[in-house]
């Protein structure tokens, strides 16, 4: 499909929701509120109307509420909407499912991910020990630190909340964009065991185990495995090489459950994983000025086998880690929670995804010319935290108090070298550059930090005798404090020297931030919901350890206002939730590179170095906005229609570079900034149908997912840092339109045992479209990137006892 098809066939899909949303609207009002106590309230729909839609409870406030009456805007992902979009890991979300929410990996790597909720999250990178992002993810109630380790395996899981807007009230830094709060499922003390097994293209395949056991006195436990793999979707042509976009990922999780009274539990997990991957591949579709080799034509479409053949091997992530989890009920009404964790990560990090491009960059006759730059880096860290939680639950009030604490210690390094040559003069022979071993050559970079942060934070929710108990005040405020010290103790293989001192680039700074929260929410009726919320959030300070002075930058912040209204309908057949948004974007963390960094007194160049990227904050304030709306329709009992629909618009301040440049003269001309990886509209939907065959049940699922396009480069690529003039236009993204599907046959009965079988048949990018969803450019090399994932599918047979 061409890029102006797709576009064509988004508009539509966009046009079609909305038109769907409006015709709803007359029927409605606006998301959420009224707080619910533990457990969840249990749905007031007639149990014997089988088509009212399944109620969602969450744990976005901390407690069990339902979704439809709490004030903030969520969408929800159950284990049976990921079962359909075949999603393994949060690498996989990035084909859509919820439009607000972009996960792309970093760069051309899967083993760092980045994600932005309303466009915010990251605009450059984080795959660095001192750099966060600002969207925080949790397991369970524990924070994952690093970008890198977040494409393993998922577990059992219950849902997937992403929470949207800053959550900096309740979950704390680098959530000014949102969180995502995975929860999975805990041990029922019941015996239950669910095996999954499956194959599919590209050499793909799945197993699965879940085991349930039951409860021996006052212990209750689980253990879940899980693995899954898949061959790389590009061939590399080089013999004995890793292919382009292959992963294997397995892993290993034990909790126990021990209750020994009513009142009190304590409940621990244990999970290790291993997740290797190999990068995506970097294609060229339109020619620079340089010459090309002719061996290596133009590749506008996407392509099963490299041009080039590269030395490639897997990167491999492995992670373990600890939860404790103590819950203690004091009376009826309050709870006193704890939760530690401990957790460690290991990642290496190998790519070779842009040989092709690097091959193009290639000079003279081209033999004996040298491409193929190999990028190794090292990372690894451990974390541990302690949250304690004190949880009310009266009449008028519900509250929630506690304290945190949390600590993480990064290290890393980073090579870069090339790894092939040319041996003939037209540039269609290559051979590998030998080394004895990567050890010895040469590290470019490496540093350490150790990040402690600590908190206090409180919220509360007072429902006056007013009304009839249907309006709902809910204040909260956070205070953190955050502490970043560290080194950038290698440069170019030695100890950093700038302006003539030559020593380790010391990092030591620390920021204190208060983010409160106010949020008035109206029961309007039964069903229909309404609210208005102001809430902030940050991302933490640090430094970068791709620059030359490791300088420390700001914390970024963001301020936001929301209007929503949550409703159900149509004896809860149907169910309409909408919000807006604007708010503030200030001190940005905007990245910027030059080749040309220590200068005498007078402006005069001192000597040249690597290139170099610096962190500033922006001046100024940015703006964002957006609307966000999700209808969800059962009209009989054997059908579900959903449609969901986000417009984000992130208007980042003009910036000017703060680089001297060869002349000694700060450019004044503010350089223009776009959003990234946010497309303005995106658009999901999804129809489920449930057939009676037999004593079984036929399944079908389909979904489609739209978006507009997004910018992968803040900053145009063609910006000259000499003259401060924009030279070549930035690209984007395509357009696409992407479906997915699932058909199974479900609940097949095995025998007397109890047992049943389900057998499915699943497919991604049914259609094989294909787009390219991160573009960059050069005058010399010409528009490059990476396309989608071509089409994928597998069949599956799971049993349950």
């Amino acid at each position: 499909m061409s890029c102006q098809n797709a576009a064509r066939r988004g508009a539509r899909t966009s046009a079609l929701l909305l038109a769907g949303a409006a015709m709803a609207l007359p029927v409605l009002a606006a998301p959420a509120f009224a707080s619910a106590a533990e457990p969840a309230p249990e749905p007031v729909a007639d149990p014997t109307l089988t088509n009212t839609l399944d109620q969602i409870v969450v744990t976005a406030q901390k407690r069990k509420t339902d979704l439809q009456k709490t004030p903030i805007a969520i969408s929800v992902l159950s284990s049976e909407a990921l079962a359909d979009r075949h999603i393994q890991s949060l690498v996989d979300l990035q084909s859509g499912g919820v439009p607000s929410l972009r996960v792309a990996p970093f760069y051309s790597r899967n083993s760092a991910l980045i994600m932005n909720i309303r466009g915010i999250g990251v605009l450059s990178d984080s795959n660095q020990p001192a750099r966060d992002q600002g969207v925080g993810v949790y397991v369970d109630g524990v924070y994952l630190g690093r970008a890198q380790g977040l494409g393993t395996a998922l577990y059992d899981i219950e849902n997937i909340e992403v929470l949207k807007g800053p959550q900096g009230t309740l979950f704390g830094r680098n959530t000014e964009g949102g969180a995502i709060n995975i929860v999975t499922k805990k041990p029922s003390g019941e015996f239950h065991a669910n095996a999954l097994v499956g194959a599919g293209n590209y050499g793909s395949y799945k197993g699965e185990i879940h085991l349930d056991l039951p409860k021996w006195g006052n212990l209750a436990a689980k253990i879940d495995g899980v693995v899954s793999h898949r061959d790389g979707m590009v061939k590399n042509p080089l013999a004995g090489q890793t292919d382009f976009n292959f992963y294997t990922k397995r892993g290993l999780r034990g909790e126990v459950l021990w209750t020994p009274t009513p009142d009190f539990s304590a409940d621990y997990a244990y999970d290790t994983s291993y997740d290797a991957s190999s990068p995506l591949y970097a294609q060229t579709i339109s020619a620079g000025t340089l010459k090309r080799p002719s061996a290596y034509p133009l590749e506008p479409n996407r392509v099963d086998v490299a041009a080039v053949g590269v030395v490639q091997q897997p990167s491999v992530g492995k992670t373990h880690g600890h939860r404790l989890l103590l819950e203690w009920h004091l009376d009826p009404n309050l709870q006193v929670k704890s939760i530690a964790s401990y957790r460690e990560l290991t990642q290496s990090q190998y790519d070779n995804g842009s040989a092709t491009t690097s091959a193009i960059s290639a000079t003279g006759n081209f033999t004996g010319s040298s491409f193929a730059r190999y990028s190794l880096a090292q990372f690894r860290q451990n974390q541990a935290s302690e949250e304690l939680q004190l949880l009310g639950d009266y009449a008028r009030i519900k509250f929630v108090a506690g304290a945190m604490w949390y600590q993480e210690k990064v290290q890393d390094n980073a090579q870069a070298f090339y790894s092939m040559k040319f041996t003939d003069a037209a540039g269609s022979a290559t051979t590998v550059i030998p080394y004895v071993n990567y050890d010895g050559v040469t590290i470019d970079r490496a540093s350490h930090v150790t990040t402690t942060s600590v908190g206090v934070f409180g919220q509360g929710t007072y429902t006056p005798a007013v009304m009839n108990d249907s309006l709902h005040l809910t204040v909260g405020a956070r205070w953190t404090h955050d502490k970043k010290e560290g080194q950038l103790f290698t440069v170019n293989g030695a100890t950093p020297s700038v302006n003539g001192v030559t020593a380790p680039r010391v990092l030591d700074a620390s920021w204190s931030r208060v983010d409160p929260m106010v949020n008035l929410a109206l029961d309007a009726s039964q069903d229909v919901h309404v609210y208005g919320k102001w809430s902030t959030g940050y991302k933490s300070g640090g430094a970068n350890s791709r620059s030359l002075t490791y300088a420390p930058f700001n914390p970024e912040t963001v301020s936001m206002f929301e209007l929503g209204a949550k409703t159900e309908f149509w004896g809860k057949r149907a169910r309409f939730n909408v919000a807006a948004y604007t708010g503030s974007y200030k001190n940005i963390q905007l990245d910027f590179s030059a080749n040309y960094l220590q200068y005498d007194a007078q402006g005069n160049l001192l000597n040249t170095t690597r290139t170099t990227t610096e962190t500033h904050n922006a001046p100024g304030t940015g703006r964002l906005k957006g609307i966000e709306a999700d209808f969800t329709v059962k009209p009989i009992p054997q059908l579900t229609l959903g449609a969901s629909y986000a417009y984000t618009s992130v208007k980042i301040p003009n910036t000017s570079n703060p680089f001297p440049q060869a002349n000694g003269v700060i450019i004044t001309t503010p350089i223009p900034i776009t959003q990234v990886y946010t497309p303005k509209h995106a658009a999901s939907g999804t129809v489920d149908v449930v057939l009676p065959v037999a004593a079984s049940e036929l399944r079908v699922h389909l979904d489609a997912n739209y978006d507009s396009g997004f910018y992968a480069n803040y900053v145009d690529p063609g910006f000259n840092t000499t003259t401060g003039q924009v030279t070549l236009a930035q690209p984007k993204g395509d357009a696409s339109v992407t479906f997915n599907g699932r058909v199974s046959l479900a609940d097949i009965a095995l025998g007397n045992s109890g047992a049943q079988m389900q057998v499915s048949v699943w497919g991604r990018n049914l259609f094989n479209e294909q787009h390219m969803f991160y573009k960059a450019a050069s005058a010399l090399v010409g528009t490059y990137g990476f396309f989608n994932e071509a089409r994928t599918w597998g069949v599956e047979a799971q049993v349950r006892f």
